[in-house]
């Protein structure tokens, strides 16, 4: 995949993951919002049930005033009645007038009643007089009592009114019990479904300053929601800004529980979604960077095993051609430069095969107690030549009082001669390398360093990595498969060891490997 290609995956998936994320976030916000706007409607309903549920209360204190305590004679009242004869043909006509005037309202009521008969006979109106004049007196006493009942009634109104006014005039500290309003808003939460403590204040907010009259010691919204509401709102005369004010401490913690239903698993997904998208952008760059890598190792490889199969090309075709002299001599060297080959040829293909070997898991180890300091002197011993060969020194300072560890030996071993081999190949023209062994409380501390090309700091979490091998631009007189340090690095993990690396480009390497020590 092209390095175009591989930029604009990623920029759509960028794309498409931030367009999802958008729209999530937007409909938890508006789920969100519909619940909060739901709860408020829910408080503000119960706080108008209460507010409604005070003023009948107090109706019914006013109303009850009303009726025990009426007093005799309220109001002023005007009443007439006429009652004419009969006259002429015979009529008769009845009118009645009440009018009064309350403390802020006006009352009048008009009754007329005529009876007229038409003059048929001088007997029929004689005959019918008696009973005529019978039924006026039923008639009279019936506006009388009517007008008694209107007289009682206009009294209640005079004296509801009169009662009324007198509570409006009271503070409202007075008007309200705080027990029963506890009571009424406690029973008007619950009955909304909302399982909340609240905290409640009665404020009066006269001249623009908010006073607390009553209400919870402890009430203290600071920065949270506050639900107010008009008290006494149907006041015959006016009403006064007295207000009902409660707020919920763990509102915001209960609106989030209400909604989470539906934002948590939205919130599980989309995160799940995130991870997988930068996994999958981790996992492509980690394809290509493998596929870079391979295609290098591809590449070395070819060269590496190239040069010994055409020397040994090259030697047989010599013996072959019959090009040469075949003095036992010549013999001799040719047969020396193909067996070397052979050997490097056969060595390369080792080293592929027992990375594979050891990465598939079929590796096994016989793990055994020895002496580290032992195992490094044989190895320097081995390796000394190579390094007098170049004119370079290999020192040692086993300081390990007891370098006892627990391992498979053949592997430490190689470990080491990779170290070795590492530090020669990387070194100048004259290698300089130290091992040494110490002891650190429950630890054995190995150490190889040399004075060589150094490594930079942004490859040093990569050496171990297979097929990596230092960037050198057109330089490659340095030969290998990148594999050796992997090699350390899972046999060092293999022993509940630990390797580090300390180097500075163009002054040295120093790798340190930390082995857990065996007491005596």
């Amino acid at each position: 995949m092209s390095r175009k290609m591989l930029i604009t995956i990623i920029v759509l998936l960028v794309f498409v993951l931030s367009g999802l994320i958008t729209i999530q976030i937007k409909m938890i916000k508006t789920a969100s919002d519909i619940r909060e706007e739901q709860f408020n409607q829910l408080v503000q309903n119960a706080l108008f049930r209460v507010s409604g549920q005070l003023n009948r209360n107090e109706e019914r204190v006013v109303s009850f005033n009303a009726t025990n305590y009426r007093l005799s004679g309220a109001g002023a009242a005007a009443g007439s009645s006429n009652v004419f004869p009969r006259a002429g043909r015979g009529s008769i006509s009845f009118d009645m007038s009440y009018s009064n005037n309350g403390v802020v309202s006006s009352y009048q009521e008009k009754y007329s009643l005529n009876i007229q008969e038409p003059a048929t006979s001088i007997d029929t109106t004689e005959k019918h007089s008696i009973a005529d004049l019978l039924g006026l007196e039923e008639l009279l006493e019936t506006g009388r009592e009517f007008d008694r009942r209107q007289q009682a009634r206009l009294n209640d109104i005079f004296l509801y009114q009169k009662f009324k006014l007198q509570l409006e005039e009271l503070p409202i500290k007075e008007r309200i019990d705080s027990v029963s309003l506890h009571e009424i808003l406690t029973r008007a939460i619950h009955e909304t479904g909302i399982d909340l403590d609240y905290k409640y204040a009665i404020k009066n907010s006269n001249l623009g300053r908010e006073k607390i009259i009553m209400g919870d010691a402890d009430y203290n919204p600071k920065s949270k929601k506050e639900y107010p509401q008009l008290l006494f709102q149907n006041d015959i005369s006016g009403s006064k800004p007295n207000y009902l004010y409660v707020y919920f401490p763990k509102r915001s913690g209960y609106l989030l529980r209400e909604t989470g239903v539906t934002i948590i698993p939205t919130i599980i997904l989309t995160g799940f979604l995130i991870a997988i998208f930068v996994y999958t952008i981790l996992v492509i760059l980690r394809q290509k960077k493998l596929s870079n890598i391979k295609n290098d190792f591809i590449n070395n490889m070819t060269h590496e095993l190239k040069t010994p199969i055409s020397t040994i090309s090259l030697a047989s075709q010599m013996l072959q051609d019959g090009t040469i002299s075949n003095t036992p001599q010549t013999i001799e060297h040719i047969s020396k430069v193909i067996n070397q080959e052979s050997k490097r040829l056969s060595f390369q293909v080792e080293k592929v095969l027992q990375m594979a070997v050891f990465n598939e898991g079929r590796l096994k180890f016989k793990f055994k107690e020895f002496d580290i300091n032992k195992v490094i002197q044989t190895v320097i011993n081995n390796f000394e030549l190579r390094v007098k060969s170049k004119n370079g020194t290999l020192t040692s300072e086993l300081n390990a009082e007891n370098g006892m560890i627990k391992g498979d030996e053949v592997h430490i071993t190689n470990v080491l001669f990779n170290l070795l081999d590492n530090a020669m190949k990387y070194s100048n023209e004259i290698p300089e390398i130290k091992v040494t062994t110490e002891n650190r409380k429950d630890e054995v501390l190995v150490s190889v360093e040399d004075k060589g090309i150094g490594i930079a700091k942004e490859h040093h979490a990569q050496i171990f990595d297979r097929f990596f091998r230092v960037p050198t631009g057109n330089v490659h007189n340095v030969k290998g498969f990148g594999l050796g340090l992997s090699y350390v690095k899972k046999i060092v993990d293999s022993h509940n060891a630990k390797i580090k690396v300390e180097s500075v480009v163009n002054k040295g390497t120093k790798f340190i490997i930390l082995f857990p020590k065996i007491n005596q």
